[in-house]
């Protein structure tokens, strides 16, 4: 069942407060939903309606009237809201565009940005909600924001702002989903203080099989539904193969380290360093050890490839990245007081890759420098690098 640290939340929260919980048609928002109505708020089921391409089978129709059956079975109000175009632009056209210059975006991020917690929670205000609620396995903990003055020395101007504030107010904390195999918080990584005190995520103090559990308890029609795959609301659909609609990606030429050409791909731009399938390589054989994408040349249309050595690091492997587009949860820099480790926090440049040790070497107002303990082999630009403190999510910034 939920623990009490999230009961607390949504108790403390409840007492004549109006939740909009976005309504997907999953299990996830649906038990989502009725947990917030079982703790004594006025919640409203929201469906969000994104663009989608006219050659892709249209999936928002059924999943529409899967949030609807979800709402009447829970006897709560019901709403639409077209976000079509904030879609298309903000996360479509976005992708479209980092994609073309040969950048790894990462568009779920985007669609929860400028979406999820952006343009849906400025409608629901407006429309009376106190908060928004989605279905992502995340935890929000109230905290002390009295100690993240940073002690990095790289930027004393920062150095002197930060470190004049007084002790400040109670703010909020985003932490792991208690489910480590379906955690959110790698693309929840641009919420801030600004967004947490009206954002709820009941479920994120819960692993699957208990949401499984009580989806069957609370008798929702879409207890027994599959989890959903794919790009952020459009639905099953292969990112390269939506890509191939609207970039001109010819084929090209695999290559090794050396430069012999080893292989055929069917275009340079679709792929990122880390990838070993979607390209053929000539005269392979079932005892080959595997290749990797370990760089590409987007003028020339080349993918490179290799092995991984003795120690399963590519060629190439770096200890040190720069972000931008920086964001602290908590609002300010992390500090390192109170750890013992030359490398006190933890990232992950990919979606459920496992915590890598890390320092923050140089921050100032546009960029940020990180150091891994060990080297990396799979960071591409473009990507989100998300920035962690134990199971407490601090941050992030866009690999360049």
């Amino acid at each position: 069942m939920m623990n009490s640290q999230a009961k607390t939340m949504l108790e403390d929260r409840s007492i004549g407060r109006k939740v909009f919980v976005g309504l997907s048609g999953g299990v996830d928002s649906s038990v989502s939903a009725a947990l917030l109505k079982k703790a004594g708020f006025d919640v409203t089921g929201v469906f969000i309606k994104v663009w989608q391409p006219d050659w892709i089978e249209c999936t928002w129709k059924e999943e529409k009237r899967e949030a609807m059956r979800a709402a009447a079975h829970l006897g709560i109000k019901f709403e639409t809201l077209d976000l079509s175009k904030e879609y298309k632009k903000d996360v479509i056209d976005y992708m479209i565009k980092e994609y073309s210059l040969g950048r790894t975006p990462n568009p779920d991020v985007m669609c929860n940005r400028s979406v999820k917690f952006g343009a849906f929670w400025k409608w629901a205000k407006e429309n009376g909600a106190d908060y928004i609620a989605t279905g992502h396995y995340v935890q929000i903990r109230k905290s002390s924001l009295r100690n993240i003055v940073p002690e990095l020395k790289s930027n004393s101007e920062i150095q002197s702002s930060m470190a004049a504030k007084d002790e400040r107010d109670i703010g909020f904390s985003m932490l792991a989903g208690v489910d480590k195999e379906k955690d959110q918080s790698y693309f929840l990584w641009t919420l801030n203080q600004n967004d947490l005190p009206h954002v709820m995520f009941p479920v994120g103090g819960l692993i699957k099989p208990e949401v499984r559990r009580l989806a069957k308890k609370f008798g929702l029609p879409n207890a027994e539904k599959k989890d959903s795959q794919g790009l952020c609301f459009i639905g099953k659909v292969d990112v390269k193969e939506f890509l191939a609609h609207y970039i001109n990606n010819e084929p090209g030429n695999v290559l090794n380290e050396n430069g012999e050409v080893i292989g055929r791909h069917p275009g340079a731009l679709f792929f990122t360093k880390g990838e070993r399938h979607g390209f053929i390589l000539d005269k392979k054989t079932p005892h080959d050890a595997p290749y990797y994408v370990i760089d590409k040349d987007v003028e020339q249309n080349t993918l490179m490839v290799s092995n991984r050595d003795i120690n399963r690091i590519l060629p190439g492997a770096e200890k040190r990245v720069t972000i931008r587009n920086v964001n602290w949860v908590k609002g300010e820099v992390p500090i390192i007081r109170g750890h013992t480790s030359a490398y006190p926090f933890q990232a992950r440049g990919r979606y459920r890759q496992p915590l890598q040790n890390i320092r923050i070497v140089d921050v100032n107002f546009s960029e940020t420098v990180i150091e891994f303990e060990m080297p990396q082999d799979t960071l591409s630009a473009g990507q989100s690098l998300v920035i962690y403190d134990g199971e407490e999510c601090l941050g992030g910034g866009v690999i360049e």
